[in-house]
């Protein structure tokens, strides 16, 4: 195989010319006789020419023999008398070439035969192949799959026309082995179909064993080329798994079309242990001017990867007509998307709105928010900015020019030849970002067009690396950074970016400081209308949430990130493979490429080491466990650490099972009880978050309040009596919704209304028209009025400024007097502060919800403590038997937990005493006092000090560890970023919880004194 990073490197495979034993069809002279017979008793072609007919589309066409096998006596002579009547059409019209799209489809397969000028592809008419695509090749699994052979004829449609047919044959696969073990999964011979191992060769077989190895082993698309004996034609072989990739096959086409390349035989197999292999026999179309095939074989390999990446764009039309490259098209396109995101729409108008009104005032920023969502929904919609981008094909070739000269490695540097790409860039003068600038507006018509070409200047110069050049990648990825950001819109400047497009996502993940900790979270859409939403909303709803996580995170080293993933309209079922591919291609950015052809060393201008820490969230929870294998697979040292969240098998400390969550949460309820002298089971309360979920099971199980209504996923179960506890914990322990709720345990006042249900009287006699608005809304409903609010579940937002006011009473007083919240963004900010004013006593997200990431951080700790070996001895549980250390360990991070929430809530507490300030700003303002102490921390000489930071991290460092490894080796093998970190964090909250937000000007010295005089 030649290497995939040197082109027209010189040692190169060579497969066996035939690769697949040809079909012979011992019937196939006495078939013709019938079909002479049948075409004849028809009396549509003359009688005097039937026989020429037949015997051409018989003998001179060169149509594959599996053809005749297959096919009926009636169905070819159909296909014969519709090239017949093709014919004549073209007789008539006084053409030189005519149109024959022939089609048979059944349950088992399909067979197309239509015109096909060699390297051509085709702009209008059926599509075959992205038919074929659509309805086999991507649909197919290791259950039901199917398998391709296309051949082209080398004969023409008759002595008077050049026209030339291409065949598909699509057939259903029956594997050998249809449900193969774990060790039969290897063998071709087992997994393979049936009529596959009938006809290759041996050598092919081989082949593809290989490639089908590498492929099990790794992610993305493996390619190998081989040369055919005594001939210039190419064989190129890709294998990658099911379901990765869509309207691959069809992409490819248009791919070596693009150099003038043809195929002579394609075949797609499908294998039972989940693998597609693909064979395409390439040649070049005569007397071309493009560059010759031993050069341009070597540029659709490297362009194979970026197709299987994004096979299919809007900007498609151009590649196909020659008029952008596959890396311009993508580029392009990638460029739209962050166009979408990022273009600054907002415009002076409102920078001066902000700048006068009063952002104390939640009104006035609840009414200014609201207009910044619209000015963005209206100025530029996709749809708008995609017109204005086709409009200029040239600006995106000098946008993609400007991008290439500085990511872009030509890799021929052993070589006398540089590479196509290389070739193609030096042919188009390259100009600086001033002379760009000059060039777009010179080109464009208006403003709206210059601020769209001024985002992909925005893009290039922001881009620190990517992986877009990478010989193989699954999805591309951009380190960027967030400097370009406005201000005005993203108040605290972000420290890192990260910006990922997939074919079946987009996504990005966004952090607050270097090492920082948060979830990665897929969004989905119900409908199109939902997507639009959730796409206009992606940027902000991460930044607020990796904003909430850096609140949150406050007691622990890290600061706050945030990963999303959104999922396309059309693939709301492949969130393990968006996901898959998101993290890997992350990972493409994090590890430096060692394997020549597959991961190669990229343009780093961060040219920094940097780690990131991925947790659960929406969506995520089981996935954690393969993110961290696969960081293993590709060499990370920092796989143990990579993913929190995983099962306990691989060390993890599963945050639903040991309550993590849930045991800050009720640190703030207890916390009200006590302070208010309340007892827990005369107080009700509404929960949001479901018995199926990690908050809303443990909520159940910990508390011993009287619930009065539970709103979930699949609906909402109420009692005003008290929902019967013993039901509740069972479907706590059994983590089901409350679909799943025994009705009959219910009183008589109480009812079960499910999301589908519609037209369902309640016992007061109210009628409720939609089960899914009722669902939506009860939170807003009177009747779901308590003494104690704990949404552990909802969307961001569920409570807002227009919405607020159903969450009081006629005399404006709140309906429920205490709110701690379990869910992320459940309110905004000015629904908490007019709530708050009417009386309620609200303890925030970032205060109240912060046990996981502390269990989380406590977690990555251990796993950077511990070498492989004490890892797995001390951390992975195995089947009944838990190491002595996990379970002592578990019980100090709850400990933890409980301590950190007991501090904040009695700082909070107090500072409202003090203050009378709301408690939603007072958290903000704790939030942010520990975190600027910890920043100043680090500007300071006390962590030079070396004997008080001996002192102070052995308070910081959980005791368990320290008994177990010591100190000395922890500073050893915990990276000193990260103990930095824990130094300043520890002293920071430890301050703040002890002094308030506003101490005094010798309070930090009075705090210190005491470390001090330990170290004399």
């Amino acid at each position: 195989m030649s290497s995939l990073g040197v082109p027209g490197a010189k040692v190169a495979k060579v497969a066996d010319a035939v690769g697949y034993a040809s079909t012979v069809f011992a019937g196939k002279a006495d078939q013709m006789q019938h079909v002479s017979t049948y075409v004849a008793e028809r009396g549509f072609i003359p009688k005097e020419l039937v026989n020429n007919e037949v015997s051409w589309f018989y003998g001179n066409l060169g149509i594959d023999d599996m053809y005749f096998q297959q096919e009926s006596v009636e169905t070819i002579a159909q296909h014969i008398m519709s090239l017949y009547a093709a014919k004549i059409f073209a007789y008539i019209k006084n053409e030189k070439s005519l149109e024959i799209n022939l089609e048979r489809e059944t349950d088992e397969g399909a067979v197309y035969i239509h015109t096909s000028r060699p390297g051509v592809s085709t702009l209008s008419g059926p599509k075959y192949e992205q038919k074929i695509d659509e309805k086999y090749l991507d649909v197919s699994s290791k259950t039901a799959a199917y398998r391709l052979e296309s051949f082209r004829s080398f004969g023409t449609v008759s002595s008077s026309l050049s026209t030339m047919l291409r065949c598909y044959f699509v057939r259903k696969c029956s594997f050998a082995k249809p449900h193969p073990t774990a060790d039969e999964e290897k063998d071709i011979r087992l997994v393979g179909d049936k009529h596959f191992l009938e006809k290759a060769t041996e050598n092919t077989l081989e082949i593809y064993q290989n490639i089908m190895k590498q492929v099990l082993i790794r992610t993305g698309p493996v390619i190998e080329m081989f040369d055919v004996p005594n001939s210039r034609e190419k064989r190129l072989v890709i294998g990658y798994r099911h379901a990765t990739t869509q309207l691959f096959f069809s992409a490819l086409s248009d791919l070596y079309h693009y150099y003038d390349l043809f195929s002579t035989r394609k075949y797609v197999e499908q294998f039972s242990n989940g693998v597609t292999i693909m064979c395409l026999y390439l040649n070049q179309i005569p007397g071309s001017n493009a560059p010759p095939i031993e050069t341009s074989i070597f540029q659709v390999i490297k362009e194979a990867s970026l197709i299987y990446c994004l096979p299919t764009t809007p900007l498609q039309s151009f590649f196909q007509q020659g008029k952008l490259s596959v890396q311009e098209a993508i580029y392009g396109y990638v460029g739209w998307i962050f166009a979408q995101h990022f273009l600054n729409r907002l415009g002076s108008e409102y920078a001066a709105l902000n700048s006068i009104v009063d952002t104390n005032n939640p009104n006035h920023v609840e009414v200014l928010t609201k207009i910044k969502k619209r000015l963005r929904s209206d100025t530029f919609t996709r749809e708008y900015i995609l017109d204005i981008i086709k409009l200029y094909p040239d600006l995106i070739k000098l946008c993609y020019l400007h991008f290439a000269m500085v990511h872009y490695i030509n890799p021929a540097d052993n070589d006398l030849k540089p590479s196509l790409s290389y070739q193609r860039l030096q042919t188009i003068p390259v100009l600086s970002e001033a002379e760009l600038m000059q060039t777009i507006k010179k080109t464009v018509q208006n403003n709206h067009e210059l601020m769209i070409f001024e985002s992909y200047l925005t893009f290039n110069k922001h881009v620190l690396k990517t992986n877009f050049y990478q010989p193989t990648k699954v999805a591309l990825s951009f380190r960027m950074d967030p400097a370009f950001l406005p201000a005005i819109e993203y108040p605290t400047p972000l420290f890192g970016m990260f910006f990922v497009v997939g074919s079946e996502f987009r996504g990005f993940h966004l952090r607050f400081r270097d090492i920082a900790r948060g979830g990665i979270r897929i969004v989905r859409s119900r409908n199109r209308e939902a997507y639009s939403i959730n796409l206009r909303s992606l940027v902000d709803e991460n930044y607020n949430l990796a904003s909430t996580q850096q609140r949150k995170n406050k007691d622990i080293p890290e600061g706050g990130s945030k990963g999303t993933i959104l999922l396309d309209i059309t693939q709301q079922d492949k969130a393990l493979v968006a996901f898959e591919k998101y993290v890997d291609s992350i990972l493409d950015l994090l590890l430096v490429g060692e394997s020549p052809g597959i991961k190669e060393k990229i343009v780093d201008r961060y040219n920094k080491p940097e780690i990131l820490f991925f947790g659960p969230d929406e969506g995520t929870a089981d996935m954690m466990d393969w993110a961290s294998q696969h960081a293993r697979s590709r060499g990370a040292t920092f796989w143990k650490a990579f993913t929190t969240g995983k099962s306990q098998s691989l060390g993890g400390i599963p945050h639903d099972i040991y309550g993590m969550t849930t045991r800050s949460v009720h640190q703030y309820v207890l916390g009200i009880y006590r302070k208010l002298g309340l007892k827990e089971e005369n107080c009700t309360k509404l929960q949001t978050g479901g018995p199926d979920g990690d908050l809303g099971s443990n909520e159940i199980k910990i508390s011993k309040d009287k619930t009065i209504a539970i709103v979930d996923g699949s609906g909402v179960v109420y009692d005003s009596e008290g929902i019967h506890r013993d039901e509740l914990l069972r479907l706590a322990n059994n983590r089901q919704m409350v679909i799943e709720f025994d009705v009959s345990k219910l009183s008589p006042k109480g009812f079960r209304i499910l999301v589908d249900e519609t037209n369902v009287r309640l016992p007061d006699g109210t009628i409720v028209d939609s089960g899914l608005k009722f669902r939506n809304e009860f939170h807003l409903d009177p009747m779901s009025s308590a003494d104690v609010f704990v949404p552990c579940g909802g969307r961001p937002e569920a409570v807002d400024l227009n919405n607020v006011h159903m969450l009081l009473k006629e005399d404006g007083t709140p309906r429920f007097k205490y709110i701690v919240e379990g869910a992320n963004l459940f309110f905004t900010q000015e629904a908490r502060l007019r709530l708050e004013k009417a009386g309620a006593i609200i303890f925030k997200d970032a205060s109240a919800n912060k046990g996981g990431v502390t269990s989380s951080s406590l977690e990555v700790l251990a796993a950077l403590a511990f070498t492989d070996d004490e890892f797995l001895e001390h951390m992975q549980v195995r089947p009944n038997a838990m190491p002595a250390f996990y379970t002592e360990y578990v019980k100090s991070v709850q400990g933890i937990i409980e301590k950190n929430a007991e501090l904040e809530f009695e700082c909070l507490w107090r500072e409202y005493q003090r203050t009378r300030k709301p408690r939603s700003i007072l958290s903000d303002e704790l939030s942010l006092a520990i975190v600027r102490l910890n920043e100043e921390l680090r500007s300071t000489t006390l962590w030079d000090n070396v004997p008080l930071r001996r002192i102070v991290l052995s308070e910081a460092f959980p005791k368990l560890l320290l008994d177990k490894i010591g100190l000395d080796t922890l500073f050893k093998r915990v990276p000193e970023s990260y103990v930095k970190a824990i130094f300043g964090s520890y002293l920071a909250s430890r301050f703040v919880y002890r002094y308030g937000t506003e101490p005094s000007q010798f309070a930090f010295f009075e705090f210190m004194a005491p470390y001090f005089a330990k170290i004399q």
